[in-house]
């Protein structure tokens, strides 16, 4: 089953394992990389061949499979120990998706269940990571009904930071697909990207889906972001999430809490759209998120050259934390939270 809009899949698994679109190349290049081993898993997950909370989570999940096709000579046991020393390996890849951690979870509860044997092993494990990417498509679909509906009929425009797209997730996407249903529906006409630095997810990935799908999309530098909202060009900002602490603090790409502030400013709705699994109950508040930091070697160049000084220092954040208070709606597949709070998100989840 499919959407408007929605011809893009990024994670694939074939009879000769997984399969990559690697967003390192994209919009210049579509490649596809085949990945046999968990440690090359890992690997693309660190280095942004994949990236985006849920597609980081489905793909360590199909890591999972390729460990236990790679381990297949050895004895149950041994086969064992292998494939949960390389799910230690595959969390170790990325610290801020906690997504990742709940996908590998799982598969780890999979491994260790009652049903495996030396026989089924593989195709349970391969079962239930497929399972996971078609939850998450789902759910995206859910998520893009819930977060559409806060949108007026006459809404306009709206801005988004970062992909969270279908090539952040297994489908579809969660801020883009909320974007999608809302044009879908008429309710939007045009969307603003901001380019996202220093990866450039927003120039790269985001204006490459819509251009892909037909979707009217306009970049900016994230410093004009002020500017537009000043002149009352967009009425909602909405973007993903990495992790939402158990209070509605929302960590996620370096420059949304900017985004945030400048919304409530200038009278701007901001919605954040995330899958259940990325609601982390255990971090109480966004301080408790492990905010990865990257090398520097991306703040110093663009495109793969250098375009900064020789000498300069340079702090990389990969993420920031927007404080609950200035969320107005955090979308799920099981529905709408509006202005979280600890009490408001508990509810959510239980």
């Amino acid at each position: 089953m499919t959407q408007a809009f929605d011809s893009i899949r990024a994670i694939f698994w074939k009879e000769d394992g997984l399969y990559l679109l690697d967003q390192r190349k994209l919009p210049q290049e579509d490649v596809e990389l085949h990945l046999t081993t968990a440690v090359a898993v890992a690997e693309a997950i660190r280095d942004m061949v994949v990236r985006g909370a849920p597609a980081i989570g489905i793909t360590a999940a199909y890591g999972v499979v390729t460990s236990a096709i790679e381990h297949q000579t050895e004895n149950f046991s041994s086969r064992r120990a292998s494939i949960l020393k390389d799910i230690k390996h595959l969390s170790e890849s990325r610290p801020t998706a906690v997504n990742l951690f709940w996908a590998l979870d799982k598969m780890k509860q999979c491994l260790e269940s009652g049903q495996v044997t030396g026989d089924n092993l593989t195709q349970l494990l391969l079962t239930q990571a497929q399972k996971i990417h078609e939850e998450d498509i789902k759910a995206n679909y859910k998520m893009g009904e819930y977060g559409a509906s806060l949108l007026s009929d006459d809404a306009g425009a709206v801005l988004t930071h970062c992909n969270a797209g279908a090539l952040a997730t297994g489908g579809y996407g969660t801020a883009l697909g909320v974007i999608r249903s809302a044009y879908g529906a008429g309710k939007i006409k045009q969307v603003f990207a901001d380019e996202t630095r220093p990866w450039m997810q927003g120039a790269r990935l985001t204006a490459w889906e819509f251009v892909t799908e037909n979707i009217p999309v306009t970049l900016l530098c994230e410093g004009a972001a002020a500017s537009l909202m000043q002149q009352g060009k967009v009425s909602w900002i909405i973007v993903g999430s990495d992790r939402i602490a158990a209070n509605g603090d929302v960590a996620n790409k370096i420059g949304t809490y900017s985004l945030a502030i400048l919304a409530r400013h200038h009278g701007v709705k901001f919605m954040v759209a995330a899958p259940i699994s990325t609601i982390d109950m255990k971090s109480a508040t966004g301080a408790d998120i492990p905010i990865e930091q990257r090398d520097a070697s991306e703040v110093f160049g663009c495109g793969g050259a250098r375009v900064a000084t020789d000498g300069a220092q340079a702090w990389n954040p990969a993420f920031d934390v927007t404080p609950a208070e200035l969320v107005d709606a955090i979308v799920t597949e099981k529905g709408i939270v509006e202005n979280p709070t600890l009490e408001k998100m508990q509810l959510h989840m239980s």
